[in-house]
């Protein structure tokens, strides 16, 4: 009894060990862009371009980060890419939220026929709508103006919307009908009773909608680039790299470092959250 006790501790030592060691070697590669963007930034702009590269400077430049930040007027830009990411996030919540409740609970005619219609959308390449949507923004006054990048969080993402109704058809109809003999309105209904059952969810598309509209590039590039001071930071930091043989690519590191700060901080603070969203959609969908 005690040999095989042992046997069994080794086995699972073994197996940790085996583990560990395949994160390492997996998890390497994934750092070491990083690692080069943080050395980079730490170097003056003609180290940059020594062979054979330095991993560890010959000196600390620091100011870098100053510097970059300055070039892309960062407080401005942060403000502009804070203000629509969360109007993107709010609207990319609310709109699948409640197209996903009207699915996954209303009976009406063509229930269905929306359902795969919204599913099928999603194989759509998005480079075959940038053109019709610049045409139809253009015509009606909105180019120059960040409502091209918001307006569409509004209208419901499809693959949220899967996903919302996907994830309500797992929690019991009990719920609804208790709160409709109380008297509830179905708003009150999706808002007070609904909404706290989808926390994981809620969590996972509003970590998603923010993390997209904050690295969107080709939407801020296409409709506001003629208007510097409504630029994002994507767009800022992006364009620190402009002209390849002018390009200081030390201070265009240092600001992209602290452009991804956020988003990396966000995933850390809320990656329980996160996690969970993910894992109770699996088995939503397993389901």
């Amino acid at each position: 009894m005690g040999e095989r006790l042992q046997n069994k501790k080794a086995n699972e030592m073994r197996n940790i060990l085996i583990r560990y060691c395949l994160i390492i070697v997996f998890g390497i590669p994934m750092v070491m862009p990083v690692l080069w963007m943080l050395t980079t930034a730490l170097k003056d702009n003609v180290a940059v371009f020594k062979m054979p590269p330095q991993w560890i400077p010959d000196s600390f430049h620091f100011e870098n980060f100053t510097q970059g930040l300055v070039k892309v007027d960062f407080w401005r830009r942060f403000l502009n890419t804070l203000f629509v990411a969360v109007l993107v996030m709010i609207g990319s919540i609310i709109s699948s939220l409640s197209v996903g409740y009207a699915l996954s609970r209303f009976r009406f005619k063509g229930r269905k026929v929306w359902f795969y219609l919204i599913i099928g959308s999603m194989m759509i390449p998005g480079m075959v709508t940038v053109m019709p949507m610049f045409r139809f923004w253009s015509r009606i006054g909105a180019y120059g103006t960040w409502l091209p990048m918001i307006i569409p969080a509004f209208l419901a993402s499809p693959f949220n919307t899967f996903l919302t109704r996907q994830f309500l058809s797992t929690v019991p109809k009990s719920y609804d009908e208790a709160a409709k003999i109380d008297g509830a309105s179905n708003l009150q209904i999706l808002s007070q009773v609904i909404a706290p059952l989808c926390k994981p969810l809620i969590a996972y598309m509003a970590i998603s909608s923010f993390q997209g509209a904050w690295n969107d590039y080709m939407t801020p590039l296409l409709y506001v680039i003629s208007k510097p001071e409504k630029w994002t930071l994507s767009l800022a930091v992006a364009r620190l790299s402009a002209g390849s043989y002018g390009a200081e690519w030390n201070l265009f590191m240092a600001a992209d470092i602290v452009y991804f700060l956020p988003i990396l901080v966000l995933f850390f603070v809320f990656q329980d959250y996160f996690m969970e969203g993910l894992g109770s959609m699996t088995a939503s969908g397993v389901k």
